[in-house]
């Protein structure tokens, strides 16, 4: 049986690390890349340092100017703001029964997708991952946890959805899930990152830190509650287990979590502030919920944005 043929946009953090793992199960991977990531890659090889196992890789790469043949499965890990480009990217790799499956953040390029290469070929998929690019190159998992979840937008549980999570059974530490309510998955996700975003970008700081001020708890509380209104008024609203556990998370006071969002900051990189927080605020407005900290944030954000540009 021939194995199918995978192409990942992207090697950094998220494409780096489930396509890496992909590669290192013996899955046929091909990365995407641009020119510089590519000489990057075939000089020092691919590397992996996780709790599940660190990992040296020589992996296939292909740049947008030699990409010619269609692929099975497409795998989607750029930022937001690279989305455009990055379709204009895999184009030429679409065939009659290419499926794409997207690991970005937030909800709003699912729609994008749909316009440009048809809803039939797009899954929508989540990763829940700490996970970064070093200075060298190399893929840095940050956490102890490494979900994948995907499924139709029709909300079924399709062969091709099966056959996508067959491929991940022998990679290290990857726990892969195919769901009947991939766009409600979506929403909660969107939820969790538009609070956590939006509070670690403000402050500067991560959730112990922001937890162990005086009203750091209390704040992150209310967005939370805010933005579960703002995806129940679009008719998903998250599941009271979720509200639980992301309760539980922004009210720990040891906590070190932080944002990829905040890290990019951090770098003096650019970020998805209007994927994910303007996203968010739009909703907010177009259901008449006041949210005045959505409304900072996004400002903040913007503000950022136009220092890089100064």
């Amino acid at each position: 049986m021939n194995k199918s043929k995978i192409l990942v946009l992207g090697a950094g953090g998220i494409g780096g690390y489930f396509g890496g793992r992909l590669a290192e199960a013996g899955q046929d991977v091909t990365f995407l890349v641009r020119e510089h990531r590519q000489t990057q890659l075939q000089k020092n090889g691919l590397t992996i340092k996780s709790q599940f196992g660190d990992s040296h890789l020589s992996v296939k790469t292909v740049t947008s100017y030699h990409l010619k043949e269609s692929y099975d499965f497409i795998i989607i890990a750029c930022k937001a703001y690279d989305l455009e480009s990055a379709l204009d990217s895999i184009s030429p790799a679409v065939g009659t029964l290419t499926t794409i499956i997207p690991l970005l953040n937030g909800i709003a390029h699912i729609d994008i997708l749909n316009t440009r290469f048809g809803q039939e070929k797009i899954l929508g998929g989540s990763a829940k991952i700490q996970v970064t690019m070093g200075e060298q190159g190399e893929i840095l998992h940050l956490n102890d946890w490494c979900d994948l979840t995907v499924g139709e937008q029709s909300n079924e549980i399709s062969k091709r959805v099966q056959l996508f999570t067959t491929l991940f059974a022998q990679t290290k530490g990857i726990q892969i899930n195919a769901v009947s309510n991939m766009m409600q998955q979506m929403w909660q996700k969107l939820v969790h990152l538009a609070t956590a975003a939006a509070m670690t970008c403000m402050m500067r700081a991560n959730v112990g830190q922001i937890v162990r001020t005086p009203e750091g708890k209390q704040q992150f509380l209310q967005l939370l509650d805010k933005n579960a209104q703002i995806a129940s008024q679009n008719g998903y609203p998250p599941s009271d287990s979720f509200i639980k556990s992301y309760q539980a998370i922004f009210s720990d006071p040891n906590s070190q979590y932080t944002t990829s969002m905040l890290r990019d900051i951090e770098r003096k990189n650019r970020i998805e502030a209007d994927h994910i927080i303007g996203f968010m605020l739009d909703k907010a407005i177009e259901a008449n919920i006041e949210c005045i900290t959505l409304h900072l944030a996004y400002t903040h954000l913007k503000a950022y944005e136009q220092q890089l540009l100064s």
